[in-house]
């Protein structure tokens, strides 16, 4: 298992941040970085299972482990979805967890994630990407 973090300076308050990483309108702005067309499905709610999916239907899904508004969400993921069937993955403590702290100018989006080595190079490539649309979306949506 690899770890990997990513952190960006955010000139916008932490409600803000997260209406932008959550919101469905703006979810699938800043995640195009990694596929176009993707969403999910479910709610934020702790211990529920998030399905997050690209334009196909495919994707993977997670359980919410921790949910504290305006501050942290943590995913830890569960297994693989194709043509809409689950496929539960052996990928163990596989998580990914943002974390939100506010500063006198903004907020700090720190992302943490927990990832099977073949993942990681897809993370380090698309993931600032996401970061900058993400600070993008919300600096300038005040």
């Amino acid at each position: 298992m690899q770890k990997i973090f990513f952190e960006i300076q955010i000139d916008a308050p932490s409600e803000k941040v997260w209406d932008v990483l959550w919101s469905d309108i703006t979810y699938r702005q800043w995640t195009t970085a990694f596929t176009e067309g993707s969403f999910y499905q479910g709610t934020f709610e702790e211990g529920s299972i998030m399905k997050f999916f690209d334009p196909n239907n495919n994707g993977m899904y997670s359980r919410v482990e921790k949910n504290i508004p305006h501050k942290e969400v943590k995913f830890l993921h569960l297994g693989e979805i194709y043509d809409g069937v689950e496929t539960p993955q052996d990928w163990g403590e596989a998580t990914e967890a943002y974390v939100l702290e506010e500063t006198e100018i903004g907020t700090i989006l720190k992302i943490e994630i927990q990832t099977p080595e073949e993942f990681k190079e897809f993370f380090e490539e698309k993931f600032p990407t996401a970061l900058g649309i993400v600070k993008n979306l919300s600096e300038n949506q005040l």
